[in-house]
């Protein structure tokens, strides 16, 4: 049977929300760790595997939450009238993901910047935005893009910007093996996107904010 999605019908961006995932030995991730197990020549029966597919299954749900996030609940009304119109930045968001390619994590930082438009959200929003976005499988630029644009969306910002940096274990543990790389992605829109100055700006505090690690 076809999971039954729904979709959110509100001011915020149309949303897609996956179904919970099925707690038992009838889930499908179970069921396909133990053919895993077995095909790379273990034993799904010996004692320290034995209780490793309800793990992998319980961990998909945690590390996938993001599928099943309603954005409606995620905001909750924390959008506030504030005359206040200059750059607000969150930094240094701490975010775990997962390649799409290879299904291994990768990891690192936000930052996240936006420019009221008579209205401010909760302090607490958007690292729980991007972690919406990171928990799942995800590739890094489009991870950022998806940041930026559900934010513009929610809050009506007149500009927002979004640098995100991560390090990948599908490069570092496999394929060329290069532990010390990471990936820095950028997404600018409105303002940001339009003014030269407001765009250093951001990189400015955000590189200030890197160098001072």
């Amino acid at each position: 049977m076809e999971p039954k999605f729904t979709r959110t019908t509100t001011a915020l961006p149309d949303f897609i929300i996956a179904p919970e995932l099925v707690e038992s030995e009838s889930n499908p991730i179970h069921q396909a760790v133990r053919l895993i197990l077995a095909e790379i020549g273990e034993d799904p029966d010996r004692q320290g595997l034995v209780k490793t597919p309800d793990r992998v299954a319980r961990m998909f749900e945690e590390i996938t939450v993001g599928y099943r996030t309603d954005p409606v609940k995620l905001i909750n009304g924390a959008l506030f009238d504030v005359e206040y119109s200059e750059m607000v930045l969150v930094k240094d968001i701490e975010f775990y993901s997962l390649c799409e390619h290879h299904m291994l994590p990768f990891f690192g930082k936000a930052y996240v910047a936006y420019l009221p438009n008579e209205k401010v959200i909760g302090l607490s929003k958007i690292p729980r935005i991007v972690e919406m976005f990171a928990r799942r499988l995800q590739v890094q630029e489009r991870m950022t893009n998806e940041i930026a644009q559900f934010l513009q969306q929610a809050v009506n910002a007149r500009g927002v910007a979004v640098m995100v940096e991560g390090s990948h274990m599908c490069g570092m543990m496999r394929g060329v093996k290069k532990s010390e790389a990471s990936m820095v992605t950028t997404a600018y829109l409105g303002a940001f996107k339009e003014d030269p100055q407001l765009k250093a700006d951001f990189m400015a505090q955000v590189n200030g904010a890197r160098a001072g690690r």
